[in-house]
């Protein structure tokens, strides 16, 4: 394959609950199923929630942390995906605080894995504290994960505008290419004004939607055996994942793009109305 230039992209959204580590873990896994090394990195320090979405709690013998202060090296914190020979996990650390994430620690760890890696994951904590911050600090371009609600859009603008000021390349006078991802969708439920719209989401926070992931078990119940869902059986959101990363990987034009849109929210409507 073509060597690629290292990538880091975080996934981020203001709200907890909103799907970040399964997305994490989704889009992490379709890039290593397409022949990009990957790594993905849990920001979520205290609380660590990414290796068991994929699967590999008991595996963790050294994290984040212990990297950034010297307590191991990167070889020996990284974790190999036993089902990919692509996909990587640097777990976060269950028993320290945010506070031991330094910029110059993140830093020199993230410089590293670039050296490696074509895409580095990072799987932000919710809010806008340090954890966060240091997630998206470094980044080169940001997943804005959101579902249909006004107080997820609204915690997800506030992300938006700390990524057009906080981050490494604001401070340089770049720009940090932003992607909306639109989860948890249920046509039904926007019909009955319980959700917002796709439209809505996109006219208040005002930048390009990389997919649109519908509501579904198998999102859950491929969580809960620890498999990304994109390593799953197959499911809508499976599919939603993958052209998710068709286009974060820029293989969907424009006018398919449209299509694809049409074509996914009719698929949306009919599931919709088969679970009425």
């Amino acid at each position: 394959m073509t060597k690629l230039e290292s990538k880091i992209v975080v996934i981020t959204s203001g709200k907890g609950g909103v799907g970040k580590t399964t997305t994490t873990a989704a889009l992490g896994a379709e890039l290593a199923n397409r022949g990009h090394k990957t790594v993905v990195v849990d920001f979520d320090i205290g609380l660590r929630n990414l290796d068991l979405i994929m699967g590999c709690e008991r595996r963790v013998i050294f994290d984040f942390v212990n990297v950034i202060q010297g307590d191991a090296n990167l070889t020996q914190a990284l974790i190999k995906d036993k089902r990919s020979e692509n996909l990587f996990i640097l777990p976060a650390s269950q028993t320290r605080d945010k506070d031991a994430l330094t910029t110059e620690g993140v830093e020199k760890v993230l410089m590293e894995l670039k050296k490696e890696f074509h895409f580095i994951i990072c799987d932000s904590p919710a809010g806008i504290e340090r954890g966060a911050l240091m997630a998206l600090y470094f980044a080169d371009e940001a997943v804005v994960v959101t579902n249909p609600e006004v107080s997820s859009v609204r915690d997800s603008d506030r992300i938006i505008g700390v990524l057009n000021s906080r981050t490494r390349r604001a401070e340089q006078g770049l720009e940090i290419k932003k992607h909306l991802l639109v989860t948890r969708y249920a046509y039904n439920r926007v019909q009955r004004g319980e959700m917002l719209s796709v439209e809505d989401v996109q006219e208040i926070l005002a930048i390009p939607l990389l997919g649109i992931i519908p509501e579904s078990t198998a999102v859950l119940h491929a969580s809960n055996q620890g498999v990304p869902v994109t390593l799953s059986g197959s499911s809508d959101a499976k599919e939603a994942y993958r052209d998710a990363v068709a286009r974060l990987l820029g293989e969907t034009t424009k006018a398919n793009s449209q299509k694809s849109w049409k074509k996914l929210l009719e698929g949306l409507r009919l599931f919709s109305r088969s679970h009425v």
